[in-house]
């Protein structure tokens, strides 16, 4: 049985959409669990009156989304799961989205398996999986290298983030959870695909499942758009900054060759800093 972990806070408009669009689904052999960290704008209310066949967890608004991912997968685990998925509530799944991923972990049962991101105002293709170039450090998208005719059915990857992502249970048995310690609401997802494919699992982005997103809604976008010196600090320092420092050195020094390391922490530093500048 796959259970789909989506940890929420203070969305309810994006929540009720999401849920509405898995409520939809042309295969319906899955369970949803919501772990919502102390929402006060009424999402609480909102789920146990028009979604009552959700599970839903109440957080103290104290777990950001590694550990409420956390909490959500070990409920899950604790029902018996032989399959987790982690999808945000920003997201909007086609209606044969569940279908499409059932049927390839069927063909890779031992496989994490990623969707294909589609822009939900534009239809653009906004993420399909990439290869980790550590040496110059950079995510080399494979999209770029598909022709239309050869964007479908699965293609490995290096890393995935956790938005639609299917993850066998034997993962968290073998690699253990999130690092919410180091990475309590952004990497944390990218970590643990690289543990993962060191610990021998394959990672695939099923170009068959497609789910919608919110681009400007992903961590750390507002602190791009709307450029400031206070931004700025949050964007290299904050919790929700999409370029952390101590979260990518951490990270780097987890995941990156040894050989590579120095290189890959030095570019990556000067990116951050002088990116959000440029971007």
């Amino acid at each position: 049985m796959i259970y789909i972990v989506t940890p929420v806070f203070n969305r309810k408009k994006f929540t009720r959409n999401y849920l509405e669009a898995l409520s939809i689904q042309t295969c319906k052999d899955f369970k949803v669990v919501i772990v919502d960290d102390g929402s006060t704008d009424g999402t609480k209310e909102m789920i146990l009156k028009n979604f009552p066949e959700v599970h839903y967890i109440e957080g103290d608004g104290n777990l950001w989304w590694a550990e409420g991912t956390n909490v959500g997968v070990k409920y899950a685990l604790e029902q018996g799961a032989t399959y987790i998925m982690t999808l945000n509530d920003d997201t909007i799944p086609e209606s044969d989205y569940m279908e499409k991923m059932m049927y390839w972990s069927q063909n890779k049962p031992d496989a994490l398996l990623g969707a294909l991101a589609i822009d939900q105002k534009t239809g653009d293709v906004v993420y399909g999986g990439e290869k980790r170039n550590w040496r110059t450090g950079r995510g080399i998208p494979i999209i770029d290298s598909l022709s239309p005719a050869q964007q479908k059915g699965l293609h490995e990857v290096d890393l995935f983030p956790g938005r639609g992502l299917l993850i066998p249970a034997q993962v968290f048995d073998e690699i253990g959870f999130y690092d919410s310690k180091h990475f309590p609401q952004t990497i944390a997802d990218l970590d643990f695909t690289y543990r993962a494919k060191r610990a021998g699992f394959g990672i695939f982005c099923n170009y068959d499942a497609k789910i919608a997103i919110y681009p400007e809604e992903s961590g750390g976008v507002a602190f791009r758009k709307n450029k400031s010196w206070k931004n700025y600090f949050q964007h290299l320092f904050g919790i929700r900054g999409g370029g952390n420092l101590k979260w990518f050195v951490v990270c780097a020094l987890k995941n990156c060759p040894i050989k590579y390391r120095f290189q890959f922490i030095f570019i990556g530093v000067i990116r951050r800093i002088f990116g959000y500048w440029i971007k």
